[in-house]
């Protein structure tokens, strides 16, 4: 009896320990995991730069022939209307120019005239009539070259505006070229900025841009783009020139400082967003294990990753869909085909589970 005994509790322990066992490799077999359902990324993107007002046309007004400056008809500040003379210089020599052009271009339309009548009469030789007629070409040339001239002795606004500098006052000789006056236009101005590569190549993405005053605090102003410059300049840097709208008031004025702020799109439809946990190298490539709700199994899958963020998250653009769910935490102890029993969601009304 003693020995039957011994044997039956010999035989006990034994299904003890199998049932332990057989417990240990399905605990193994089975983990719980913490599960992310995959986002789309396409929420838009901010960056800042500092830029400049400046005028929307700005010119250096300047003679196109040399001369005595004689009067300069405008101050620093002050408005000045399309067409309204700004500067001018003596006109002496050139009137005097013009009026020996003139008599002698009445002198060969004369002769010329006479030579063509009695070449038309059979009277002339085809030799003078050539000379007659290229010689009036050649002095109405001359003839329109000095009236253009006498012309050029004054200046006129382009455009409405206002006089930023006056560089000149008389009776200063100034030669061809040489800028008297600088004219700013009035009314919209723009904004100048200088954006590195790495957005300049994103450029088609550039959606909205905006623009923050210190005297206009709590207002984005909206702008226009209306121009990138398609090669950088000595800092490697590509200027882009954006418009201010005509209803801001006040009107910011050329020189001061602003912040714009470009907002971008991602890519739609291929940028997701998962956390940087869910991430793994497998022979050198990123990786995830995305969850298969009917077998409750896990598989492995090779993703593109374009930027881990400082907040966790990482912007995947290859390889995963929206909706698609990975494993977020652990993915370190885990097999491919493995099964798992995802993690419940806790209550935000229970933390801790406590209820």
């Amino acid at each position: 009896m003693k020995k039957t005994c011994i044997v039956f509790l010999a035989f006990a322990g034994l299904l003890a320990v199998s049932s332990c066992g057989n417990r240990k490799t399905t605990e193994a077999e089975t983990s719980v995991v913490r599960l992310f359902t995959v986002k789309n990324a396409d929420a838009a993107s901010v960056q800042e730069f500092p830029g400049r007002v400046k005028a929307a046309e700005e010119v250096n007004m300047a003679f196109k022939v040399s001369g005595t400056l004689m009067n300069v008809h405008v101050e620093e500040g002050g408005k000045v209307r399309k067409g309204q003379l700004v500067a001018e210089i003596d006109p002496r020599d050139y009137q005097v120019q013009l009026d020996a052009a003139e008599a002698e271009f009445m002198r060969v339309k004369s002769e010329a005239g006479r030579v063509m009548a009695l070449y038309a009469d059979s009277v002339s030789t085809a030799d003078a009539y050539d000379k007659a007629r290229y010689g009036l070409q050649q002095i109405t040339a001359k003839y329109e070259h000095a009236k253009n001239q006498l012309a050029d002795t004054k200046i006129y606004a382009p455009f409405d505006g206002f006089v930023q500098k006056r560089l000149f006052d008389p009776p200063t000789v100034v030669a061809a070229g040489m800028p008297v006056v600088t004219l700013v236009s009035g009314g919209r101005q723009e904004i100048e900025i200088n954006i590195p590569a790495s957005a300049y190549i994103h450029r088609d993405r550039m959606v909205s841009f905006h623009a923050a005053f210190d005297f206009l605090p709590g207002r984005d102003i909206p702008l226009h783009l209306i121009s990138i410059a398609p090669k950088a300049n000595a800092n490697q840097l590509y200027t882009m020139r954006l418009s201010l709208p005509s209803d801001v008031s006040p009107q910011p004025s050329p020189g001061m400082n602003t912040m714009v702020k470009i907002e971008s799109s991602d890519a739609a439809g291929k940028r997701v967003q998962i956390p940087s946990s869910a991430l793994f190298k497998k022979e050198g490539k990123s990786c995830v294990w995305i969850y298969d709700e009917q077998s409750g199994t896990v598989r492995m899958r090779t993703v593109s990753v374009e930027r881990l963020h400082t907040d966790g998250t990482a912007i995947v653009t290859d390889g995963l869909a929206a909706e698609e769910q990975v494993v977020a935490t652990g993915v370190h102890n885990l097999t491919d085909g493995q099964k798992v029993q995802p993690m419940e969601e806790q209550s935000e009304t229970n933390v801790g589970g406590l209820l």
